[in-house]
């Protein structure tokens, strides 16, 4: 079993606090991705798990065990980072067999091995190549490798894919998901891309300024944001916001802004009278409407630009000087210039406290 248990996880250089209270349970087996912005914290904190950073407050503990004063190699964990270090001198067989030569393993033990992990990651073509031949997808699976020889009981990625153009970020990115259903290990994977977070993460930690901003599922982040940063964050293209004011008719809420008007279910939200709100509305929500008639529940303008995506088309056009973004099918695109009107159903809007920050959207019973 090697679950993680972070308690009180306190990080600070001199006087400056990085991550702050930071508690979080991952469960034996699980795939858990640490994602936010450049500077968040999540590369720190996962140094701290791996034994490469001191814990300045609270406990990290590891299959039980509180491993503060661990040294790395004797917390049960192997890293893969964003830059490969490999031996550009040695051949693959021997980077791969680096750790266990000076752990003293027998030849045949490391033998049976490499062959076990070149087997599982497509490298047995390559155990005679010295790194400079490989591309760098293949130098990327020749660290996990690496990692994966040593048998951890957790793995730890620190933004494994970030040196790789596109094609070869989505190429690994389905590599490692196959790797973790074979392997079971317990994962953390650190990333800024949102992409691999909601595609590799069984529970995905959004952070921001070194604290948690929300723990869930790619399903339940993506669903119902807790706060307006998250909702921003999740979702591409990114989620349009309006600036609106509640009041009641008696029957639903009434969300009234600059040339807007919604209609949301009084039992979806917790909201005040005159509360300040701002609403999202991810484009993908937003339906192709008449031009003309009951403008309720509907955005209305000009497209000022229409981009296309392939099978779809990102149309944007303005409401109330705020820019809003519609995703549409490539072939029911506007013209730049035309005349464009979208609904959204109640159900998919999303409605923030303007002030707080923090959902609206009543918690499920």
């Amino acid at each position: 079993m090697a679950n993680i248990v972070c308690s009180r996880v306190d990080k600070a250089y001199g006087a400056v606090n990085v991550i702050r209270d930071f508690n979080l349970e991952i469960e034996d087996h699980e795939f858990v991705v640490f994602l936010g912005p450049s500077g968040c914290g999540k590369s720190t904190l996962l140094r701290m798990i791996a034994g490469l950073e001191e814990i300045s407050g609270g406990a990290v503990s590891i299959a039980g065990r509180t491993v503060n004063d661990l040294e790395p190699r004797d917390r049960g964990v192997a890293m893969v980072f964003q830059n490969y270090a490999l031996y550009p001198h040695m051949t693959i067989y021997d980077n791969i067999a680096f750790g266990l030569k000076r752990m003293k393993v027998d030849r045949a033990e490391i033998d049976s091995r490499i062959k076990a992990v070149a087997g599982t990651l497509g490298l047995e073509p390559y155990l005679g190549r010295k790194p400079t031949e490989l591309s760098g997808g293949q130098q990327q699976r020749v660290a996990i490798a690496r990692a994966m020889i040593k048998t951890p009981r957790v793995f730890l990625f620190d933004e494994p894919l970030s040196n790789l153009d596109a094609k070869l970020r989505n190429h690994m990115r389905v590599e490692i998901a196959r790797l973790h259903q074979k392997l079971k290990t317990t994962t953390i994977y650190v990333t800024h891309d949102q992409l691999e977070a909601m595609t590799l993460a069984d529970r995905i930690v959004l952070m921001k300024g070194g604290a948690i901003e929300q723990v869930g599922t790619p399903a339940e982040i993506y669903e119902r944001p807790r706060t307006l940063f998250v909702a921003g964050f999740i979702g591409t293209p990114n989620m349009n916001f309006l600036d609106v004011t509640a009041r009641s008719d008696g029957q639903a809420w009434l969300l009234e802004g600059d040339g807007v008007r919604f209609r949301a279910d009084r039992g979806r939200f917790e909201i005040k009278e005159g509360q300040a709100l701002t609403l999202g509305v991810r484009p993908s929500s937003l339906l192709a409407a008449s031009l003309e008639g009951n403008r309720e529940n509907t955005l209305a303008g000009i497209a000022d630009l229409v981009e296309f995506h392939g099978d779809s088309a990102l149309v944007s056009f303005r409401v109330g000087g705020k820019e809003i973004g519609a995703l549409v099918p490539a072939g029911s695109r506007p013209t730049t210039g035309a005349p464009v009107a979208f609904s959204v159903g109640g159900e998919s809007l999303h409605v923030f406290d303007r002030v707080t920050g923090l959902s609206m959207l009543r918690e499920e019973s």
